[in-house]
């Protein structure tokens, strides 16, 4: 599962390189340099927010209690080079999950924050059934059936989803009509194999950043490259 981090740091570096060490953790990481650009997102709910106290316009306080209000629920980790017993005891007040005190190594970061998440979504194994699948900037959530591009929601029918789905967990083996046809339509479904041709056409004009390569004669492929 790909995890959604949202880091407000304004220390251009140390934002750089914090987003570098979560993203090579797996984590799938969204940055901000200010508070208010990061007030905008809070309906977004990511898994986890990552807020400095020190900010130039609204400070991290303001927008945890706007992220609490939202939903008392999202985890939040607080970072601050300020008092840190004050910033401590506040950031637990007002519902923070953990806390750092600048400075601090990247690494202890991205431990705290598996452990954070960890502890508030459990271990992921191979029943969690990969809630969430990501590819480049595309993002589906399984279990509600939603399929984001960056932040846009995308409108799928039921047939185009299934088979983005099959798509992602399957990239870059070539698939088959007939094995789309018995996983996406099932084993009763009695109709011509050119359906699968039309719900690949419209799937790809709604997303056209998706690479679906067509094999002659053999079906199509899912080409992702890091």
């Amino acid at each position: 599962m790909c995890r959604r981090i949202y880091l407000v740091e304004d220390e251009k570096s140390l934002n750089v390189l914090l987003e570098k060490y979560l993203q090579i953790e797996g984590y799938e990481v969204t940055t901000f340099i200010n508070g208010n650009s990061s007030m905008n997102r809070i309906d977004d709910m990511p898994d986890l927010w990552i807020l400095d106290i020190m900010l130039p316009d609204i400070d991290g306080y303001e927008l945890i209690k706007a992220i609490k209000k939202n939903n008392k629920n999202t985890p939040v980790i607080f970072m601050s080079a300020r008092n840190e017993e004050l910033d401590r005891v506040v950031g637990l007040e007002l519902g923070s999950d953990d806390y750092l005190s600048k400075p601090f190594l990247p690494r202890e970061l991205v431990i705290r924050t598996n452990k954070l998440l960890e502890r508030i979504y459990g271990r992921e194994n191979s029943e969690d059934l990969n809630t969430r699948l990501c590819l480049g900037e595309y993002n589906v959530i399984k279990l509600q059936r939603i399929a984001f591009f960056k932040d846009i929601e995308l409108e799928l029918t039921n047939k185009e989803f299934d088979l983005l789905v099959y798509f992602i967990e399957n990239k870059n083996n070539l698939l088959s009509r007939e094995q789309i046809l018995r996983k996406v339509w099932g084993e009763d479904y009695f109709g011509s194999d050119r359906v699968v041709d039309d719900t690949i056409r419209r799937l790809r004009k709604k997303m056209c950043n998706l690479n679906i390569e067509t094999v002659y004669a053999c079906g199509y492929r899912l080409v992702h490259r890091l």
